[in-house]
């Protein structure tokens, strides 16, 4: 699936990463935070019961010397600036510390009432530290004393930073595995879009007449009204078409009228009549085909084979002009075929070709083939040539450079009319040997 700017499963993949991306980063951060709560939590806790055991071994003399009555069971109390310390305060400011303190103390804050109260400080070598604090009352001691025990900070910073980590891929393998899940989503889901597109190519180039196949329910209207489109298309066309016979007819009957009332007059009145009237017919056969022609390049589904059409007329060519002894080579890709009606491409080559025969010495050759889209005919011939200044010229409707070749003049207007009628188009180069090259571009249907 090809995801170009502005295509609908772009937008849909767009706009459900967004919503994923935001969803992931909420969840990251209110994972992330709660977290941290808890392991602040769980430290704090674990400071309040190593606090508890440590008002449970102080004693005070009657000196109101503090001393422990046991050890604590935390041998980091007892490791050199461990990160992990204890420390009393008295009434008169006398201070006992774990021995991890060494020389220094801990930083105090005035702690109101007897709850225990945990913050953040920094204790010897800028360790960054937690810090629980609480003042009670000792039995055989006087005022209060306060409490203060304190842990590394950095074990819970580690903690919440390879919980991070391990957050931050979890998140993303997500996010990704849901862009994933959308991606194949929207495939399966716009699938009926590309095969309505394909059935509509089939018409186009002619390999069915309506959209056939099964669509889901929202895409069975679009289908419908495509259908009756169609149909309509070939209806108005069909109309065109009778219309147009009808008027041929009814112009060529008062035509053939005159023709015969010519015959029969004076000779200067039969030879003006029968030249009149034989403009007039050529022109109503010209804007008749004009007009079966604009109408058929408009319409779906015209479909001609190429080869059989130049195979046709090479050996009518070669019969017309056997006194010639003319070779006419037709080389055309496989499968090719025109995106038109068959009268067109017919009166196309037949003119393109008839013009190169009249004007060969001995050989006329023509090529065809197509990138997919378009068809690229040459007729190639091997008279005297043209010169570039006049190559434009002989498209001219009767135009004719050289009085003493038989023709009318209107063979290369006509094919450069009907050719772009169907968004084509024909120019003269010179030929690789001698004489004239005519590159003639035309819409390729799609191959079987």
């Amino acid at each position: 699936m090809r995801l170009r700017t502005g295509s609908l499963a772009l937008r849909l993949i767009l706009a459900a990463g967004a919503w994923i991306a935001i969803a992931i980063l909420v969840a990251g951060v209110m994972l992330s935070t709660i977290f941290r709560d808890y392991v602040l939590r769980s430290f704090d806790g674990r400071l309040s019961a190593l606090m508890d055991s440590l008002i449970a071994v102080i004693e005070v003399g009657a000196d109101g010397q503090i001393t422990l009555s046991r050890a604590l069971g935390e041998p980091r109390f007892d490791q050199a600036y461990s990160g992990w310390y204890w420390q009393i305060t008295g009434p008169d400011d006398a201070v006992l510390g774990s021995r991890s303190l060494w020389d220094q103390t801990l930083a105090t804050i005035d702690v109101p009432g007897t709850e225990v109260v945990t913050r953040d400080g920094v204790g010897p070598e800028e360790v960054p530290l937690r810090v629980a604090e609480r003042a009670v009352s000792l039995p055989g001691g006087t005022g209060r004393y306060l409490i203060a025990v304190a842990g590394d900070r950095s074990e819970i910073d580690a903690e919440i930073r390879k919980f991070n980590f391990v957050l931050a891929w979890s998140l993303l393998s997500l996010g990704l595995g849901l862009l994933i899940a959308i991606f194949l989503q929207v495939r399966y889901g716009l699938s009926p879009l590309r095969r309505i597109r394909q059935a509509i190519v089939a018409v186009r180039t002619g390999k069915a007449q309506r959209l056939e196949g099964e669509f889901p329910s929202e895409i069975m209207p679009l289908s419908g009204e495509i259908n009756t489109l169609i149909e309509q298309n070939a209806a108005v066309v069909d109309r065109a078409r009778t219309q147009v016979s009808n008027l041929a007819h009814a112009l060529k009957t008062p035509l053939s009228v005159l023709t015969n009332e010519a015959g029969v007059g004076g000779a200067g009145l039969a030879d003006t009549v029968k030249r009149q009237v034989e403009t007039m017919r050529r022109h109503v056969d010209h804007y008749l085909a004009r007009a079966r022609t604009a109408a058929a390049a408009r319409v779906l589904g015209a479909r001609v084979p190429f080869a059989p059409v130049a195979d046709d007329l090479r050996r009518t060519l070669e019969k017309i002009y056997a006194d010639k002894g003319l070779r006419i080579d037709v080389r055309v890709a496989p499968n090719l075929a025109f995106r038109g009606e068959r009268q067109d491409l017919e009166e196309i080559l037949g003119n393109l070709l008839d013009n190169a025969c009249k004007w060969a010495r001995t050989h006329v050759e023509l090529r065809a083939d197509t990138d997919g889209v378009q068809i690229t005919c040459t007729v190639d011939d091997d008279g005297p040539g043209l010169p570039p200044d006049q190559r434009e010229a002989v498209f001219a409707r009767g135009k004719r450079l050289d009085e003493q070749v038989p023709g009318s003049g209107l063979g290369l207007a006509i094919v450069r009319e009907i050719a772009e009628l169907y968004d084509g188009s024909i120019r003269l180069e010179d030929a690789p040997a001698t004489g004239v090259r005519a590159v003639l571009l035309l819409p390729a249907a799609l191959n079987d």
